[in-house]
């Protein structure tokens, strides 16, 4: 292991029942797969502001603003050590306002609405499979930042407390 990192983004807009999903094409790391509604990787200058890195993927890859969404918050951390790197990847949720027009599309690949019980079905990269099924089981229902670690065989979350 020579210490490589790779940090990453995510952001899941919902909008009444449903969630929007990016088949995402084309992409570098992550390619053929759904995502989450956008996201990528770190600028320099963001490397300690996550949250600095999801707005402007966000307003890149679909043209939304800060104020185009409500309540965006950063609920998972998860750490993978796969292809010679550590990915730390950082998810955050969020909420399309009722006045933004929802018909959206983006530079990375396709945009689509699924209810919450279509999108855990969907092929998704390792980590966010799981946090997918972690939020809308467990995570929607508290205010908890959650960190998992990969395994092999799946992701283990545990409650990041301040401490």
């Amino acid at each position: 292991m020579d210490g490589k990192l790779r940090n990453m983004t995510a952001v899941y807009l919902a909008k009444k029942d449903k969630v929007l999903m990016l088949y995402r094409e084309g992409g570098r790391v992550v390619n053929n797969v759904w995502t989450g509604s956008a996201g990528g990787h770190f600028e320099k200058n963001e490397i300690n502001d996550a949250k600095a890195c999801v707005l402007r993927e966000m307003e890149e890859e679909l043209g939304l603003r800060s104020d185009d969404i409500e309540g965006l918050t950063l609920r998972y951390v998860t750490l993978r050590y796969t292809k010679g790197e550590i990915r730390q990847n950082y998810y955050f949720f969020a909420t399309l306002k009722d006045n933004v027009n929802d018909h959206l599309q983006s530079n990375e690949g396709i945009c689509k609405w699924f209810s919450i019980d279509e999108i855990t079905r969907l092929e998704m990269p390792f980590t966010a499979k799981y946090v997918v099924e972690h939020y809308y089981s467990v995570g929607y229902l508290t205010d908890k930042l959650y960190v998992g670690v990969a395994t092999n065989e799946y992701v283990d979350f545990l409650e990041l407390s301040e401490s």
